[in-house]
């Protein structure tokens, strides 16, 4: 007898394409920041903990990583901090 659970039959591929798996969309690549470029994100949260659209591609420039790199980096580090507090 089954509990009704989808889980116990064919749910496995669904998990596995909730993962990222068989059917998903592949997700990106976790970004490896090098210890001189968080050296120098974490220097520009000390001082400021939003940045704008040009400080953002100035920034993203000089660690030639992209917009989206440090937009998120940001966003994770506010969060970071706000769980710290």
């Amino acid at each position: 007898e089954s509990s009704g659970y989808e889980s116990e039959s064919a749910g496995g591929d669904r998990a596995a394409a909730a993962a990222g798996g068989i059917r998903g969309r592949q997700r990106r690549a976790r970004t490896a920041f090098t210890s001189e470029q968080v050296c120098r994100l974490e220097k520009t949260f000390q001082r400021q903990k939003y940045l704008g659209g040009s400080e953002r591609r100035k920034l993203a420039a000089a660690l030639h990583l992209s917009e989206v790199q440090i937009k998120t980096w940001f966003q994770n580090r506010r969060m970071k901090l706000k769980r710290q507090i």
